[in-house]
């Protein structure tokens, strides 16, 4: 089990010992570590699969889950294709989960860790550049997105999120709605070219980002396929309606949203667009993103 103590507010740190308590009860003994900063649940993921466990279980949001995932794979392949991914939730946004069918509530999602049944599920890889300029790959498990959704990261991950993760949520994409400057960017969708003026992208595995935001509602993680969701060069009026259907997934038919689905997507642009890795800031485009079809086993329970 990788914890993430900082996660949801800090208060995972304050839950450990309950969720430990009733994991023992769940499975029997395990090991588990607690994270120290950015990065290091992927390198214990990584360290773990090397040593043999056989289930690796994210405790934590999405930001943790991204992490862990990303410690399943090395140099372009699995470590050990034979392992289990699991999740206990207790995170900020915590969207992942929803697609997913995992319990918010720890006390329902451990005893889901008993057993050994699992469903094949997608993961998208992606090549970017991250905050120094550098070409980076990283792997994502939900939904990467670009435009707005970057600022509301940067604006989120800088909270103290003293009201919780959903308020937080909503105060920097009010602050986000407002300021925004809708940017240029060059797409290309398995091989058909798109230019567009946009206030955000979603490719996406799962349906939801952004706390509960329905942006992709026919996204499913074994389909072998992204749907793209393109928010268009929308004035705040547009967007002020935008927030009110998203939520339920009603967005789609509005004038300046498109829908796309593709096994392959790259984007460019002239200006410096933020990317929003399951929730995470990572770096900005260009990137390309490529699915990789049931590739990791999900834990599911049984």
């Amino acid at each position: 089990m990788i914890v993430n103590p900082h996660s949801s507010g800090g208060k995972t740190g304050e839950l450990w010992s309950e969720i430990k308590e009733l994991a023992h009860k769940t499975i029997g003994d395990f090991d588990f570590a607690l994270t120290t900063g950015v990065g290091h649940a992927t390198e214990l993921a990584g360290s773990a699969l090397k040593q043999g466990y056989e289930m690796i279980v994210s405790v934590g949001g999405d930001g943790t889950n991204n992490e862990v995932v990303n410690g399943f794979f090395e140099n372009g392949e699995l470590v050990n294709p034979e392992a289990v991914f699991a999740v206990v939730c207790s995170g900020t946004g915590s969207d992942f989960i929803k697609t997913a069918g995992i319990p918010r509530d720890f006390r329902q999602s451990v005893p889901m860790l008993a057993g050994r049944n699992y469903r094949l599920i997608d993961i998208g890889w992606m090549e970017h550049l991250d905050h120094s300029g550098k070409k980076v790959e990283r792997y994502f498990i939900n939904i990467a997105s670009f435009g707005v959704g970057g600022a509301v990261d940067d604006l989120v991950n800088r909270s103290k999120k003293l009201f919780g993760g959903k308020s937080a949520f909503l105060w920097a994409s009010f602050r986000a709605g407002l300021f925004y400057q809708n940017q240029p960017v060059e797409l290309e969708l398995d091989g058909k070219k798109l230019e567009r003026k946009i206030f955000n992208l979603a490719v996406a595995n799962g349906r939801y980002f952004g706390a509960g935001m329905m942006v992709a509602p026919m996204a499913e993680l074994d389909d072998g396929i992204f749907e793209v969701v393109i928010l268009g060069d929308l004035a705040i009026p547009e967007r002020m309606k935008l927030s009110r259907l998203i939520y339920k997934g009603e967005h789609l038919n509005l004038s300046k949203v498109e829908h796309f689905r593709a096994k392959e997507v790259s984007a460019t642009s002239s200006e410096t667009v933020l990317l929003d890795i399951d929730g995470e800031a990572p770096g900005s485009l260009p990137a390309r993103f490529k699915i990789l079809p049931k590739i990791l086993r999900l834990k599911i329970p049984g």
